[in-house]
C-alpha cells in the first residue's frame, strides 16, 4: 500500500534524477569543452579503444559536446532521449577505455552506472516537469 503511494511522486523522481545528473555532467563536460582542439584531440584518442582511429579532435569534441550539452538538455528535460543516446554513447567509450587500458571494473563502474541510467531515461523519458513534456502536450 505505501509502495503505491510514492508512485504519485514519479516525475518529482525524475525531475531529481535529471537534475542531479545534469547538473554533475555540465560540471564534469565543462573542462572538456572549453579545453579546446589539443584537448578534444586527446579526449579522441580515447575512441581507439572501440576501434575508431580517425578524426580524434572531432570525436573528442563529440564526447565533450555529449557531457556538456547532454548535461544541460537533461537539465531542461529537453530533447532528453536524444541527449540520453549520445551520453550512452559516450559512457561506452568511456568503459572501453578504462577497461582497454587495464583499470578494471572498480575505475569503469562509474561510466558503466550512468550508461545504465541513460539507457533507463531513454526509455522512461523525462517525466511530466520537462520542456520534452511542455512541446510534446503529453
Amino acid at each position: 500500500m505505501l509502495m503505491n503511494e510514492w508512485d504519485r511522486f514519479r516525475d518529482q523522481g525524475l525531475l531529481i534524477l535529471r537534475i542531479g545528473l545534469g547538473v554533475m555532467f555540465i560540471w564534469h563536460g565543462w573542462p572538456k569543452i572549453s579545453g579546446g582542439p589539443q584537448f578534444w584531440h586527446m579526449l579522441g584518442m580515447t575512441t581507439g579503444h572501440v576501434g575508431i582511429h580517425f578524426a580524434p579532435n572531432f570525436w573528442g569534441f563529440m564526447a565533450a559536446f555529449a557531457e556538456f550539452g547532454g548535461g544541460i538538455l537533461l537539465l531542461a528535460g529537453f530533447l532528453t532521449r536524444i541527449a540520453c543516446v549520445l551520453l550512452v554513447i559516450d559512457m561506452l567509450v568511456a568503459t572501453s577505455m578504462h577497461l582497454g587500458m587495464g583499470q578494471g571494473m572498480a575505475v569503469a563502474s562509474h561510466a558503466i552506472e550512468c550508461g545504465i541510467v541513460f539507457l533507463s531515461l531513454i526509455l522512461i523519458g523525462p517525466g511530466k516537469f520537462s520542456f520534452d513534456r511542455v512541446i510534446g502536450g503529453k
